[in-house]
């Protein structure tokens, strides 16, 4: 693998194409809408597209089921409106890379539905076994093993046509494919080609450590007062994960053709991303690591907790210098799974919203990696602020609360986690107008309530919003190879409101210093490297060289002295 393969440069802007913007009134965001707007992408200086699935899905987990991987579903457009999608960004200088889901497909699919019949040819493309030993098929108890699926329940589905048990580590309507069977594989890769050949520039993998498990399929620890086990290092990291990664990189030729990846990897440690990213092999290009994203829960999603600064920071730093002699990071706050960063770790009211948007932006994109940047992130979406389990769509927040309520948790106390941590945060509507903008119909999802105040036509036109303060950062990663190449220092790291670290490249080095609080901010300068001499490269809020204090969220950048 080359040294500094393109994508190190490049910044990612995900669009979840179902929110993103509508043209034709049903209430759903289609291709037209995502082709209308390439500009608002690339005039933030995003280099690299990714779309969350667009292909024929049941939509049980909003397309993360996919039926059918070759074809694009009627409701987000056409074939011919993807073609002119790819021609359209790759004219502006960027490049696609498209969202691959093979852990599993929908129970759609034609595979699973040829699968379904016993002694058929791909009976063994998906993971069937009988019932338990001494249990009657399809009673309590009679489940292969004892597993649990991620949105709740078991891991297993009994089918009485078959007589046997499926596996799905999501919905039920989410069979795990068996990727011990070689004709999977191939027919996977052989998919992927026929995407690469049609001009896809790369793609993000979901789940894909969950493709090898270990077997022989066996029962896990249960925790007390839950049926079922979440032993993920049963389900993740598999003996064979990296002969299949490996495998798909030299059928698919991502490292020859030079495709932008990234897998995304429950339970993936430090040590496995530098397996799976290391640039002596052809495996993945990076990882999303959930470590970060996890550090303000107590156990569950359900359970978030004050975040403690010094936790986010030094996970980050360790990943920094974890994978800086081999590997890469990937830097995100936010993506269609996680809720917004400016209600989770900034402070979303009025006073403090585009203040704390900008300094979550600051660090995150000064550290080394490639960041990504959500939609309407850029702008300082909040949160939600759903009350009531009917305003959700998502599976997995209706599986949660119906898990937790049969559990006799009070209704107010899942409702209050699902507000803070839910997915459906990050997948209300884009706001491109105060009056909406994104549908001329009724919206799958309802738009946020503040979106007369939070929307694009208005961020987008005032030079101290949000956005401007995104293409600062962008344009700063792209011409100082610092950004990009420097190595990484934390400073202040037990410091419970300041945020504050080096970037060094020979004699060159940047500051980074952020009060990450909704209060005036004291610095121990004694503490910080000399700013004799130094350039204020960005602020995101008053410019100035004073650091004896910063104001409430205020971020600066620094050119000093090596």
């Amino acid at each position: 693998m080359a040294q500094t393969p393109w994508w190190s440069r490049s910044v990612v802007y995900q669009i979840y194409p179902r929110s993103f913007a509508d043209t034709d009134g049903d209430g759903f965001g289609d291709l037209r809408g995502i082709i209308d707007h390439l500009d608002h992408v690339a005039d933030l200086g995003a280099d690299v597209l990714w779309l969350s699935p667009i292909y024929v899905s049941p939509q049980d987990d909003n397309g993360y089921d996919i039926a059918d991987y070759e074809a694009i579903d009627p409701m987000f457009g056409t074939m011919d409106d993807f073609d002119e999608l790819v021609a359209a960004v790759h004219s502006r200088g960027m490049k696609l890379v498209m969202d691959l889901v093979v852990n599993h497909t929908s129970d759609e699919h034609a595979w699973f539905t040829e699968s379904r019949q016993p002694g058929s040819d791909k009976r063994d493309w998906y993971v069937w076994r009988p019932a338990r030993e001494g249990h009657e098929p399809g009673t309590p108890g009679a489940e292969p093993t004892n597993w649990g699926s991620f949105f709740g329940g078991s891991a297993w589905a009994y089918d009485e046509a078959s007589g046997e048990y499926y596996l799905h580590l999501f919905s039920r309507k989410q069979p795990d494919l068996n990727w011990e069977n070689p004709a999977v594989r191939e027919a996977v890769y052989a998919m992927m080609n026929r995407w690469v050949d049609r001009g896809v520039d790369g793609f993000r993998m979901d789940v894909i450590n969950l493709i090898s498990k270990t077997y022989p399929l066996a029962d896990g620890v249960l925790t007390p007062g839950d049926p079922y086990s979440f032993e993920i290092e049963r389900v993740a990291n598999g003996p064979r994960l990296i002969e299949f990664l490996e495998e798909m990189n030299r059928e698919v030729g991502i490292t020859s053709k030079q495709l932008f990846t990234v897998g995304e990897m429950v339970a993936c440690g430090l040590e496995h991303a530098r397996e799976y990213t290391s640039r002596h092999h052809d495996r993945l290009g990076m990882v999303f690591t959930f470590e970060h994203v996890s550090v303000d829960q107590s156990g569950s999603k359900l359970s978030p907790k004050k975040l403690h600064l010094p936790d986010l920071k030094q996970n980050l730093a360790r990943w920094q210098e974890g994978l800086a002699d081999d590997g890469w990071n990937s830097l995100y706050f936010e993506n269609h799974d996680q809720p917004r960063s400016v209600s989770r770790w900034g402070d979303d009211s009025p006073e403090h919203r585009v203040a704390s948007a900008k300094a979550l932006a600051t660090v995150l994109h000064l550290h080394q990696g490639t960041p990504y940047v959500y939609q309407g992130q850029e702008i300082g979406m909040t949160n939600a602020g759903f009350t009531r389990i009917e305003q959700y769509a998502d599976v997995e927040a209706r599986g949660q609360f119906a898990q937790a309520t049969a559990a006799g948790v009070p209704e107010e106390a899942v409702l209050a986690g699902l507000s803070a941590m839910s997915r459906d945060n990050a997948r209300t509507p884009m706001p491109w107008t105060p009056e909406g903008g994104f549908t001329t119909g009724t919206p799958w999802l309802p738009l946020n309530a503040n979106t007369a105040s939070i929307n694009v036509a208005d961020d987008v036109a005032d030079p101290d919003g949000v956005a401007a303060h995104y293409k600062a950062l962008i344009a700063l990663r792209r011409e100082d190879v610092v950004v990009r190449d420097g190595a990484f220092e934390l400073l202040l790291p037990d410091d419970e409101t300041l945020w504050a670290f080096t970037r060094t490249l020979g004699d060159q080095r940047l500051l980074v210093v952020a009060n990450m609080s909704s209060h005036l901010a004291g610095v121990p300068i004694s503490a910080l490297p000399s700013l004799e001499d130094a350039e204020l490269v960005l602020s995101s809020v008053y410019p100035g060289t004073d650091l004896q204090t910063l104001a409430p969220w205020e971020a600066r950048v620094y050119r000093i002295r090596a």
